[in-house]
C-alpha cells in the first residue's frame, strides 16, 4: 500500500511539472519565449488562494463535480501500475473498469456544464459527448487488442506479459497503439482537436466548460486535466512500454523505476510539443473522424489480431 501511495503522490506532483515541460516544449518550437518549468505550480497556488465564485442559479452539483473529476483522476492513478506491478489494488479493478472510472468523470463534468446554465458550457458539453461517444469505444478496442495478448483485462497483467514474455512484434498491437495515441489527443483537449490554451468560444471544447469555474474549484480542474494527461501516457507506458517497472517493491527498484518513469515522460513530452507544432487544429465538424480514424485503427488491430492468430 505503500508503494501505491507513493505512485499516486508522484504523479500529483509531477502532473503540473509535466504540464509546464511540455508547454515550454511547445514555445521553443514555435519560436516563443517559455514561461519556466514553475508557472504551473504557480497557477495552482494563485488559483488556491482567490474565492470560488459559482453561478446564481446552478446547483450543488456545479460545485460538488471539480471534486469529483480531482477524485476520480487519483483513483484511476491508483489503478495503474506506474511504479511496480505488484500492487494491492491492481486486481481490484480492470481496463474496462477504469474506462468506466474515467466516463463516470466525463459524466460528471457534462452535467456541472449543464448546471452553470450558461449558452457556451452547453454547447462545451455537446461537442464532448459527441466526441467521446467515438473516443470511448476506441480506447476499448486497444485494450481489447492488449487484453487478448495477455489473456487478462487486468492492467498489470497486460504490462507484465509485455515486459517479461518473447519480445515480438506484433501487427495488431501497431494498429493499437495509433488508436491509443489519437484517443490520447482526443480525450486530453490536445491539437488537432483541441487547444487547451485558447478560449476562443466557437473552437472550445473542453475549456468551454470550465469558463464558469473559478477559485479552489478551477485550481482542481486544472490540476485534474494535467493528471489526467499524466494518466493517459502512464496506461500507454504500462500497455506499449511497461520496461523498467519493478517486480516486487524494493527500495534499489523502486528508485530506479522512478528514474526510468520520469525518462519517459521527459521522452513523451517533445512527441507531443512536435504534434501539437506540426498539425494545425481541426474544424470542429472534422472531429468527428478524426475520433472515427481512431476507433477504425482499433478495430483493424483487433481484425488482425484474429486473422493471424496473434
Amino acid at each position: 500500500m505503500t508503494v501505491q501511495c507513493l505512485q499516486v503522490l508522484l504523479a500529483m506532483a509531477v502532473a503540473p511539472l509535466f504540464a509546464a515541460w511540455l508547454q515550454m516544449l511547445r514555445a521553443l518550437l514555435q519560436n516563443r519565449r517559455p514561461a519556466g518549468l514553475s508557472q504551473a505550480y504557480r497557477d495552482l497556488a494563485r488559483l488556491f488562494r482567490k474565492e470560488s465564485l459559482v453561478p446564481e442559479d446552478s446547483s450543488w452539483l456545479f460545485r460538488f463535480t471539480p471534486y469529483v473529476l480531482f477524485g476520480t483522476k487519483i483513483m484511476a492513478t491508483a489503478l495503474v501500475p506506474i511504479l511496480a506491478l505488484d500492487l494491492p489494488l491492481a486486481h481490484a479493478a480492470d481496463v474496462i473498469a477504469l474506462v468506466g472510472l474515467l466516463a463516470v468523470a466525463r459524466i460528471f463534468q457534462v452535467l456541472a456544464a449543464l448546471d452553470s446554465g450558461t449558452a457556451f458550457a452547453y454547447m462545451g458539453a455537446r461537442r464532448e459527448m459527441m466526441v467521446s461517444a467515438l473516443a470511448e469505444p476506441a480506447l476499448l478496442t486497444t485494450f481489447f487488442i492488449a487484453s487478448l495478448l495477455a489473456g487478462s483485462t487486468s492492467l498489470s497483467e497486460i504490462a507484465r506479459h509485455a515486459q517479461y514474455g518473447a519480445l515480438s512484434l506484433h501487427p495488431s498491437m501497431v494498429f493499437g497503439a495509433t488508436a491509443f495515441f489519437l484517443v490520447l489527443l482526443i480525450e486530453n483537449a490536445r491539437i488537432p482537436v483541441d487547444n487547451p490554451a485558447t478560449h476562443l468560444e466557437l473552437t472550445m471544447i473542453h475549456e468551454a466548460m470550465l469558463l464558469e469555474y473559478s477559485g479552489r474549484h478551477l485550481a482542481l480542474l486544472e490540476w485534474g486535466a494535467q493528471l489526467k494527461l499524466v494518466l493517459y501516457i502512464s496506461v500507454g507506458i504500462a500497455v506499449f512500454f511497461p520496461w523498467g517497472m519493478a517486480d516486487r517493491p524494493s527500495p534499489l527498484a523502486l528508485v530506479l523505476a522512478v528514474g526510468i518513469f520520469a525518462a519517459k515522460l521527459l521522452l513523451a513530452a517533445p512527441i507531443l510539443a512536435l504534434v501539437e507544432t506540426l498539425l494545425a487544429k481541426k474544424r470542429l465538424f472534422r472531429v468527428p473522424e478524426f475520433a472515427a480514424s481512431a476507433f477504425l485503427f482499433g478495430v483493424i488491430g483487433l481484425l488482425t489480431h484474429f486473422i493471424l492468430g496473434a
